[in-house]
Formats: structure tokens, C-alpha cells, sequence
């Protein structure tokens, strides 16, 4: 009888009368070192669970030094593709005495017919297998219905009322439909007015009850449709610093979500943290509220929140608080003539823990500031009380080399490009990941128009810039299998980067204006510069290292230990987890080939 842990994907597909027939079903084998296995050709008459020792898989056709594509150890399985196909592609040998596990190939077909979800497991991408992965540490689906629910599910009736209807009429309106906002619509325009809006009109402007709707009303609407995902209203909300959004079915209001009735449906202490950091009206009480995002992750996680999205609400919250910050700090008047952009991660929306401080400052041309370095400063000092640390590389609004005007920007952009240099190749970037969070935010894209204008049509410097994918190599040894070493290898230097910065290049050239990598490689697939399956492909396994190494950078936390958390030891892995990431940094490797072909990088 098998008593390997079947709790494990893809055997936690069956149900257990499938497991019991498994179990009585399965025998034991052992082979010597060397030993033949299963050999091209063969017909595949078992399917094999190592519970001891190692197999290495050889591709016979390829040339010797290449033949070797893969080592399967503990708890890896092999043959199933043999038997569903017929007869084996590869030859399966002990690379050390190994103790396996043999499952009747009549037997494992049975339980494929009579399980479909364990059939498909076989002949999943990767995209299809994280999504088994997400569901396996969720505990199921549902217990994660909350992030996967619509919007449609918590949006009110819109209230609607004509542009010459009163206040009166809407006040009446509103305490008939027990509603907090009325939906007005004037020469073609949607507009919103709440009962906030309405007091202050009459309060601070003087407006009586008789006041037309249409001329109170805010037009500049936060909206969304019905089938998106409520946890992007609630990110949506945070970002855009609003109490509801409208949504809107084909340019018609269909509902109003609002704050509220999201944060009740989530019915999580955690998302309060939002609304202590909207609520801070000194640093003191944003520093409180900045504290606790670390709890807010750990909640996430632990609630089974797809990484993105907990990635879109962590920069948002994050975003608020440097707002705040600069608002707090830095005077209003001056406020309105800059724009304060964060970049690196936190540009890209990518960081979930706090990162270091990479933000810079772009000025109107107009603005003269003389004292503006002690302010600057002092902006800095405020986000490391915050609990973000200094920038090693100083890319901080405290250092005059990363605030200029829009004009000293231009230059700067022309004169990187020109010199092509490793440290100018870094700083253009840097800045194709800058994302606006506070000031007149339209600074940021006539800057970003003429970095575009400078570097996208130039082949040469895309080809000088993409260089750097090629920096690190993917941690595969030459046969495909996984390097394991004792210290771990570095996922954000093998797998990330990559990924990130290759993703950045394709975007520049395209001019696709998006700074988060999940974004811009959506964009790449509908514009045809990657195929669909190999955008999806990248955005999985880059939501898989992330995981991995939010996973282990929580843990370290925990233990008290200092340090990034990007060393992952693969042996420490389940045997799910490690099939993904060998998957996945395959994927790595591919499309690195893909841009040295594209952009020439092997001249």
C-alpha cells in the first residue's frame, strides 16, 4: 500500500474513493544507480512517485551535452505524459539509487477518466497550474470569494435626477431612497452630488435649497463596470482619495459603489488601514497608520489575496501616505507647481513590504524655489520616520541630481541617451518607471512624451538598453533542472529582473506609457509585441517569484532576521512549488532568448 503524502497536488484532485484505489492499486520498486527507468519509445505502462533518490530525464535527440533536461527528486512524479500519450519521449534514469513508487498506467487512466481536473493537471501551462496552486492554499475557491466577488455584487441603484431639479428635490430624493448620492447628467455629461456636496454649497457658496443639481454637481467621476473585480473598486478609491465610484454599463450608470459597503463586505480589520490613513491629519497619526501595513500584508496573504491584488492596494495605500506626507511638508503654493514621483518598484506598483525611498521631484519651468533644499530634506526625514529607509543609490528629492524642472528633465533625458553608459542606461529606467503621486501629476507626462521622443526609435540604445537582462544568469543548470544551491539562489537577480526589465524595454520601444509590468505586458499582448500565451506566461511567473519571495521575506520577519529575503533554498520547497519554479524560470529563460534575437544581443 502507497503511503506517500497524497495531499498534495495533483493527487488532492481526487476524491477519496479515487485515493483509496490508489492506495491498494500502487507498488513499490527500486533501481540501481544508472539504471534504466522508462526509455524513449517505450510504452508507458506505469506512472512513478519517487520516495527516494533522484532520475535524471535525457532527450536523446539532443546533442550530448544538452541532453540532460531535467532531475526529478522526492516527491516529484514522471511517466504520467507516457501514458496518456502512449510511449515516452525521453529516457528516465536513476541518477543515484532511487526508491519509486509505480501507479498501473491502466489504473492512473481510470482515474483520469473519471476526473477530469486531474487529467487537465497533466497538460497545464503554467498559467493553469499557479491558478491550482492559489486555490490549494486558499483552501478552495470560495473561502477567497471576497476577492474574487464583482462589483456587481455590491453596487446600489443610481439615484438619478435631472440637471434642473433642486437641491430641495434632491434632498427629498435622497431620504425617500435612504441613498448618500444623486447622479445628474447635463449636455451629455455625468455628474455626482452628495449630501456633503450639497451642505457645503449652501454653507460655504451661499447656494439655496433651489439651486440646479447641474450646477453643483462634480463631473470628474471615478468609475467602474459592473464585471470588475470589487477589490480593484476598493484600490480605485484609495488611489483617487474618493468615498464611491460610479459604475457604468456601455457609458451608462448602472449602480454607485461606495466605502462603506466595501469595507463591510470585506469584513476585514485590516482594510481599515486606509481609512486611518485618509483620517491622519498630523505625521503622528500617519505614522500610526503606516505602521500597520506590515499586519495588512500578513492579512492579505493569509486571506488568500492574489498577489496583484494585494500588490495594486499596497502601492496605493503606500502612494497616500507619501501624499500626505509631501502635503504635510512641503507648502501648498509649491505643491501645485511640482510633482512628486516615486520609481523602482514602487513605481511599478510591485512592492508589498515597504522598499527604499526612490523618488524624485519635477518642477514647473516657471518656478523659481530658492530654499527648496531645506524642505526637500525635511520631506525625506518625514518618510524614513515612516519607516521607509534611504535609497542606497540616493535617487531621493533630498539630492539635487533627482529634482529639475521639466526643461532640466529634457536635457537630462538627451544627455543619458547620448552618453549610453552603464549609469545612464540605469537612470533612463529609472525614470521609465516613474509613477506621479502628489503636485500637478501632468509634469510627469511631458517628461515621460520626451523620453519617449529621445530613446523609443533608437535602435541602438534599445539594444544597448535591453542589454542588461543578459546580466544575471537564470539559476538552470545546463539540463534544465534546477541549481540548488546550499545558500539559495537569488530569485530577484534570476527571475525578476529579467522579466521586469525585458517587459520595460519592449515598452519604451512601443510607447506604452503603463508603469506596472502586469500592465504593460497586457498592452504588449493586444498590440501583438508578445504572443498572448508568452505575456501570460511572463505575468504568472513573475507573480510567482514575487509570492515566493514575499512568502520567505514575511517569514524572516518573523524569525527577527535582517536582510531582503531574495536567496530562495529550493530544497525547502514542496515538490509543487519547485515544478512551478523550474516552469517558471524556463519561461525566463525563453523570453531572454526572445529579446536577444529582437534587440541583437548576441553581437
Amino acid at each position: 500500500m502507497i503511503r506517500l503524502d497524497l495531499a498534495q497536488l495533483p493527487f488532492s484532485l481526487l476524491d477519496d474513493d479515487a485515493l483509496a484505489q490508489l492506495r491498494q492499486g500502487a507498488d513499490v520498486a527500486y533501481y540501481d544507480r544508472g539504471e534504466v527507468i522508462l526509455d524513449a519509445g517505450d510504452v508507458g505502462q506505469h506512472v512513478f512517485v519517487i520516495e527516494k533518490g533522484a532520475v535524471e530525464e535525457l532527450d536523446l535527440s539532443a546533442p550530448s551535452a544538452r541532453a540532460r533536461i531535467g532531475l526529478y527528486t522526492h516527491g516529484d512524479l514522471f511517466g504520467a505524459i507516457s501514458v496518456l500519450n502512449g510511449h515516452s519521449r525521453y529516457r528516465f534514469v536513476a541518477d543515484q539509487e532511487t526508491l519509486c513508487y509505480l501507479i498501473p498506467g491502466v489504473l492512473f487512466s481510470r482515474l483520469c477518466e473519471a476526473s477530469a481536473p486531474f487529467a487537465d493537471y497533466f497538460r497545464q501551462r503554467l498559467a493553469e497550474k499557479s491558478r491550482l496552486l492559489t486555490e490549494q492554499r486558499e483552501g478552495g475557491v470560495t473561502m477567497a470569494g471576497f476577492m474574487l466577488a464583482r462589483v456587481s455584487e455590491c453596487m446600489r441603484a443610481p439615484l438619478l435626477l435631472e440637471a434642473g431639479d433642486t437641491i430641495q428635490d434632491a434632498v427629498q430624493a435622497l431620504n425617500k431612497q435612504r441613498a448618500d448620492s444623486v447622479l445628474v447628467f447635463r449636455d451629455g455629461d455625468l455628474g455626482i452630488i452628495t449630501k456633503t456636496d450639497m451642505l457645503n454649497a449652501m454653507v460655504l457658496h451661499g447656494r439655496g435649497v433651489d439651486a440646479a443639481l447641474g450646477e453643483v454637481a462634480e463631473y470628474r467621476l471615478v468609475t467602474v463596470a459592473p464585471e470588475e473585480f470589487l477589490f480593484a473598486a476598493l484600490v480605485k478609491m484609495t488611489r483617487h482619495e474618493v468615498a464611491r465610484v460610479v459604475v457604468l454599463r456601455q457609458g451608462r450608470p448602472v449602480g454607485v459603489v461606495e466605502l462603506p459597503d466595501v469595507l463591510s463586505y470585506f469584513s476585514s480589520r485590516s482594510y481599515v488601514v486606509g481609512l486611518e490613513v485618509e483620517k491622519a491629519n498630523d505625521l503622528d497619526a500617519l505614522a500610526l497608520a503606516s505602521a500597520r501595513l506590515p499586519e495588512l500584508v500578513r492579512a492579505l496573504m493569509a486571506q488568500g489575496v492574489k498577489l496583484r491584488f494585494a500588490m495594486d492596494l499596497l502601492a496605493a495605500l503606500n502612494g497616500r501616505i507619501m501624499s500626505k506626507a509631501f502635503g504635510f511638508v512641503v507648502p501648498a503654493a509649491r505643491q501645485a507647481q511640482s510633482c512628486l514621483i516615486v520609481m523602482g518598484s514602487e513605481g511599478r506598483g510591485e512592492q508589498i513590504l515597504k522598499t527604499d525611498q526612490d523618488n524624485g521631484l519635477i518642477l514647473a519651468d516657471d518656478v523659481d524655489w530658492p530654499d527648496r533644499e531645506p524642505v526637500l530634506s525635511r520631506f525625506s526625514d518625514t518618510l524614513l520616520t515612516l519607516g521607509y529607509p534611504p535609497c542606497p543609490g540616493h535617487v531621493m528629492v533630498n539630492n539635487p541630481e533627482w529634482v529639475h524642472s521639466v526643461s532640466g528633465w529634457r536635457a537630462r533625458i538627451a544627455r543619458w541617451a547620448m552618453l549610453r553608459d552603464g549609469t545612464s542606461m540605469m537612470r533612463l529606467a529609472i525614470m521609465l518607471d516613474a509613477h506621479a503621486i502628489a503636485g500637478d501629476l501632468t509634469l510627469l507626462d511631458k517628461v515621460r512624451t520626451a523620453l519617449f521622443d529621445q530613446c523609443s526609435r533608437d535602435e541602438l540604445l534599445l539594444s544597448q538598453f535591453a542589454r542588461s537582462v543578459l546580466k544575471f544568469s537564470t539559476p538552470l543548470t545546463l539540463f534544465g533542472s534546477l541549481k540548488k544551491p546550499q545558500h539559495g539562489i537569488d530569485i530577484k537577480k534570476g527571475g525578476i529582473f529579467p522579466i521586469v526589465h525585458g517587459v520595460r524595454t519592449l515598452a519604451l520601444q512601443a510607447r506604452i506609457d503603463a508603469t506596472s509590468t502586469f500592465v504593460r505586458l497586457e498592452r504588449l499582448a493586444a498590440s501583438g509585441v508578445l504572443s498572448r500565451e508568452m505575456a501570460e506566461d511572463l505575468g504568472e511567473a513573475m507573480s510567482l517569484f514575487a509570492e515566493l519571495r514575499l512568502h520567505q521575506q514575511l517569514q524572516r520577519m518573523a524569525d527577527g532576521e535582517p536582510g531582503e529575503g531574495n536567496l530562495l533554498v529550493v530544497q525547502k520547497l514542496p515538490s509543487l512549488e519547485r515544478d512551478m519554479l523550474r516552469d517558471a524560470l524556463h519561461v525566463v529563460s525563453d523570453f531572454r532568448q526572445h529579446l536577444s534575437r529582437r534587440f541583437h544581443l548576441e553581437y
